[in-house]
């Protein structure tokens, strides 16, 4: 919850949907598990939504279930479309192939009676059979003409349809009817592994069928569905959308009666659910606190939170318990004094704190009968580096940032307190407890600071460099200071030279590069990063800012190539098409990826004389990276992460202009269009890697106007290799080929380091207490014919909650 950005649509529109991360979860500990046969490993969070049988739930009544903001289209193909969007088509069109627990998509038999592939050779064929009661809520039986109306909508062929994407419709060459009319055949161009992901959700014709109502049809409404529910009406003014029950759904029939998405911003879901407006929210972590501290709950620590405005303290609940009896005592002593004035002023406000503490035990009141909900999201948070120019154009400065970077660190922070599996993402195309989850993070390797300092050492980054003039400089009048300028220049180059001499054989004695005596950790007061700085890091770039898109410097393929190689090694690969043949034997380091190192011999940047290290430089020109995040009242979390992520770069000589924009602006005028260094973002989590994420990755190609065509590769670093792992894993039928393709890809974007995983997203959900079946899903789609209020028990609520 109070997740700014770009929040993700329908599952899979061009996932130009990436997510900011500033939820967190509070609550007890859920234990960690691990999955063992597919090389899947790490921490998991099951689902958390009160599962209760159908016959022990009540038939009736009313949800009520906050969203942010009214849909602008109930059409899940369009650019627009939003999470509201996905949840509300969830409830009222066919979803063939939903998500499990753990990610994986199952046949729905509400739909399917079977679908597979019956033919691979000469073309792949799929063949679906139909449940022979699935029909529109208008009466007529879903059927071949839905699939080819919607397949011709989202091939791109006719751009006259304003879709999103194609990705998986464009492969097809031909749709039919089978043997009867509850069979359709589906023809394939070319082979296509993620044909599960298709036709969901399956529209009917009348959308499909024309442009003008696929674009504009079904913004606002939808005349015929085919779920549990069916479509009353949008009402902008209250903002609500009202679903009833199908009368025609031929499933299990819905335990409620209707269900009303209604608008409620983040910030206002507390006082929502204290009055009774809401019964499922998505909640944040301050929210989560009151909740367990109306219920008498405590904290994932066993104290009790702090709770209210002005609350401090472990023990302060409510406006004003942060006061003690001093204050209280001089509160008193003023209002009774001789200063009528200052007694008036003190009196006002002490009323005033009376009547916010009542407001506040109102709604702390309120707020018992809710639960909270708690799991994993199904979307992960990166530490995205824009390697398109500046010092991030080098790879060997980005795996410096990454190595700089203690990951377990970060995630104890957002996880560790909220009672979540606190472990790093080791993949980006998998997330713990899906079956093509491998851990492969050590294609990059752990933190090491002082390989970091070697890195950019490498790279020319010194403290020497902060200070140091490009030969050539010129001060002073030119006739008079031409020559002193020569004998500087030849005093400094005698100076350095010496200084090499003395750093080699000093790190010949030790046995390692770098490890002189003065080296020391930065000072509490040295500052981590520079706040309000206006000069964009690498605008002082020597090629005048033009744009050089994976294309790092020179010395950097090397380097690069020893790094990719041992990706390769990682994913079992043998070779790397990325890189040539050759890395030498001394580039080889023990305990870790090879590559993710400086060559042997290069020394850190050794400590100043008094101890203190300052910024590493080139040609008089600082190491500054531009570091954006949000600046909105829901993104703390999200920028306490980046000050601890800011000190770590300090820490190696790499300082931080951090630059806050508001949350509507920094996905799309900041990370979609370039303007950063480093970023926090999120992408959600997919079933279909190939298909979803090869956009992400994609490597950037020149248009023909000079810009980048990036898709969502909003880092701007790829490999052809990525590419081509890709592509092959998307025609690749046999499902464990392919997840071993999509694990060497992982390796490579390891190794590439544009994109940094960090953690699972934490997902809160607040639910009135009497509901079942609904709260955190985690990966798992909703039953929405099986949320409803339990039956009472012997001495228990009433069966059928009105609202």
């Amino acid at each position: 919850m109070s997740h700014v950005g770009v929040p993700r649509g329908a599952a899979r529109k061009r996932r130009s949907l990436a997510l900011l991360t500033t939820g967190v979860l509070t609550l007890p500990v859920l234990a960690g598990c691990s999955s063992g046969d597919s090389g899947a490993s790490g921490a998991t969070a099951p689902q958390d939504i009160a599962v209760a049988a159908r016959n022990l739930v009540a038939e009736g009544g009313t949800v009520n279930w906050a969203v942010d903001a009214l849909p602008t289209t109930l059409n899940a193909f369009q650019a627009d479309a939003d999470s509201t969007t996905t949840r509300i088509t969830g409830a009222l069109l066919p979803t063939l192939f939903p998500l499990d627990a753990k990610g994986m998509p199952r046949l729905n038999p509400d739909y399917l009676e079977s679908a597979k592939v019956v033919e691979t050779e000469p073309r792949q064929v799929v063949l679906y059979r139909i449940d022979q009661q699935a029909v529109w809520s208008d009466g007529r039986g879903i059927g071949a003409a839905d699939f080819v109306a919607q397949w011709r909508a989202l091939s791109g062929k006719d751009t006259a349809f304003w879709t999103a994407r194609n990705a998986g419709y464009e492969r097809i060459e031909k749709i039919e009817r089978g043997a009867d009319d509850l069979e359709v055949r589906v023809t394939f161009a070319k082979p296509y592994a993620d044909w599960r992901s298709l036709f969901s959700p399956l529209y009917p014709k009348d959308v499909t069928g024309s442009p003008d109502a696929f674009n504009d049809g079904a913004r606002t409404t939808l005349k015929a569905t085919a779920g549990p529910f069916r479509l009353r009406g949008v009402d902008k003014k209250t903002g609500e959308v009202t679903l009833v029950r199908n009368p025609r759904w031929w499933g299990s029939p819905a335990r409620l009666d209707s269900l009303v998405f209604r608008a409620v911003a983040p910030q206002n879901r507390t006082e929502a659910l204290a009055a009774g407006k809401v019964d499922v929210a998505d909640i944040d972590a301050a929210a989560a606190h009151r909740i367990a501290q109306a219920a008498g709950g405590k904290g994932a620590d066993g104290k009790p939170l702090a709770q209210g405005p002005g609350a401090q303290g472990p023990v302060a609940q409510g406006p004003g318990a942060q006061e003690g009896p001093a204050a209280a005592l001089r509160s008193w002593a003023v209002v009774h004094g001789s200063d009528a004035k200052a007694a008036a002023a003190a009196l006002a406000a002490r009323e005033k704190n009376r009547a916010a503490a009542e407001a506040y035990a109102t709604e702390q009141a309120g707020l018992r009968a809710y639960a909270v909900r708690k799991s994993l999201e199904p979307a992960y948070t990166q530490l995205a580096l824009n390697g398109e120019s500046g010092p991030l154009a080098d790879d060997r400065v980005r795996r410096a940032v990454a190595r700089a970077l203690n990951r377990q660190e970060l995630v104890d922070t957002v996880l560790g307190p909220l009672g979540l599996p606190a472990q790093p993402l080791g993949s980006h195309l998998a997330l713990a407890g899906q079956p093509a989850y491998k851990d492969s993070s050590d294609a990059l390797g752990g933190q090491d600071t002082e390989e970091a300092q070697a890195l950019l050492a490498d790279a020319g980054w010194t403290p020497e460099g902060a200070v140091k003039k490009p030969d050539g400089t010129k001060a002073g009048s030119e006739a008079g200071k031409k020559e002193t300028g020569k004998k500087e220049t030849g005093k400094k180059d005698a100076e350095k030279k010496d200084a090499e001499k003395q750093g080699t054989k000093a790190g010949a004695a030790d046995g390692k590069a770098g490890d002189g005596a003065g080296r020391r950790e930065p000072d509490a007061d040295d500052g981590p990063h520079i706040v309000g700085d206006d000069n964009k890091p690498g605008d002082g770039d020597p090629a005048g800012g033009v744009t050089h898109v994976l294309a790092p410097a020179p010395a950097a393929a090397f380097h690069s190539s020893a790094l990719l190689r041992q990706a390769g090694h990682l994913s079992a690969s043998g070779t790397s098409q990325d890189v040539p043949s050759g890395v030498a034997a001394q580039d080889q380091r023990p305990g870790g990826a090879a590559g993710a190192y400086a060559p042997a011999g290069t020394a850190a940047p050794a400590r100043v004389p008094d101890g203190r290290r300052g910024p590493l430089g080139k040609d008089g020109k600082p190491l500054t990276l531009r570091f954006v995040l949000p600046s909105g009242p829901g993104s703390e979390p999200l920028r306490s992460v980046g000050d601890k992520i800011s000190a770590m770069l300090e820490a190696v000589g790499i300082r931080t202009a951090i630059t806050k924009v508001s949350d509507e602006s920094y996905f799309k005028d900041h990370v979609a269009s370039g303007d950063y260094d480093l970023a926090l973002y999120s992408w959600p989590a997919t079933a279909y890697p190939a298909t979803d994420d090869r956009p992400i990755f994609a490597k950037p190609v020149p248009a023909t106007d000079g810009s980048l065509l990036v898709e969502q590769n909003y880092t701007r670093v790829g490999t052809d290799h990525i590419d081509q792992l890709f592509d092959q894993a998307l025609s690749e039928l046999d499902e464990d080929t392919a997840q071993d393709l999509m694990k060497q890809a992982d390796a490579r974007i390891w190794a590439a380091a544009g994109s940094i995983p960090l953690y699972q997203r934490p997902q809160l959900v607040a639910t009135d207490r009497k509901l079942a079946n609904v709260g955190a899903f985690g990966f798992g789609a909703p039953r929405y014919q099986d949320i409803g209020f339990k039956k009472p028990q012997a001495a228990g609520a009433p069966a059928n909650k009105k609202k």
